[in-house]
């Protein structure tokens, strides 16, 4: 069932005829682990407990293996993420403290690979 388009930190999106555009399967899915890693737990009132909070990272020492490992936690939450094969997360720490993140990872209804990358921080 499609849901409405939104990338996190963007309004709605529209789609060619100007109406609220929706996403579903794979884009849906990619938009809801997106979604999870970037809320900061207790941002959400019905859940307090989703999210990973990635910019919470930002501007601190250096921890990719800690990082990877909230993002490992998270993603396994979203029922787009197949558990097998396991996802691969790479964490990249800038000099300016900024935290690029690359998941590949397996669409649980399709199987076909998924990849996600962001920065969270200073670009």
């Amino acid at each position: 069932m499609p849901d409405l388009s939104h990338l996190y930190g963007a309004d709605l999106a529209l789609d060619a005829t100007g109406d609220l555009a929706t996403v579903d399967a794979t884009a849906l899915g990619q938009q809801r682990v997106l979604r999870r890693l970037l809320t900061n737990p207790g941002d959400y009132l019905w859940n307090p407990a989703y999210g990973a909070g990635l910019g919470q990272f930002v501007g601190q020492p250096a921890n990719a293996a800690r990082i990877r490992s909230v993002i490992r936690s998270q993603i396994f939450q979203e029922a787009a993420v197949a558990r097998t094969p396991e996802p691969t997360i790479d964490v990249a720490v800038a000099p300016n403290g900024a935290v690029t993140v690359a998941i590949l990872y397996a669409d649980a209804t399709t199987g076909a690979s998924q990849s996600l990358t962001f920065t969270v921080g200073a670009v």
